[in-house]
């Protein structure tokens, strides 16, 4: 369960890292915003590590569908733009796929 807590933490680093480039790049604000972006993009990938997984693919993959859920909270909540019905949907599926990856070899015999 704590997989997932870093998972999410990661997530919400890596989205606000890469939205301070989407501000200055693509919104015009101040280049400054880069700044707290390339520290954000840092701590994401120093809580990736923190995931229990014995190879950084699983971990990677799995980390995909809890960016998925966050992405699409960052949507409702700093964008303030209401997801649809079916982005829930697609969230709900990768959340399944995400724990399929990350408890999959628990379940596998070698």
């Amino acid at each position: 369960m704590l997989n997932y807590v870093w998972f999410f933490l990661a997530a919400l680093f890596e989205i606000a890292g890469c939205y301070g480039f989407w501000m200055w790049l693509r919104q015009g604000k101040s280049a400054w915003w880069a700044l707290p972006a390339l520290l954000s993009l840092v701590l994401f990938a120093l809580l990736l590590t923190k995931i229990e997984a014995t190879y950084a693919g699983r971990a990677y993959a799995a980390y995909g569908g809890i960016y998925i859920v966050t992405s699409i909270a960052w949507l409702a909540v700093v964008e303030r733009v209401r997801p649809l019905s079916s982005d829930w949907i697609g969230v709900g599926l990768c959340v399944v796929g995400a724990t399929i990856i990350l408890l999959g070899p628990r379940f596998s015999t070698p």
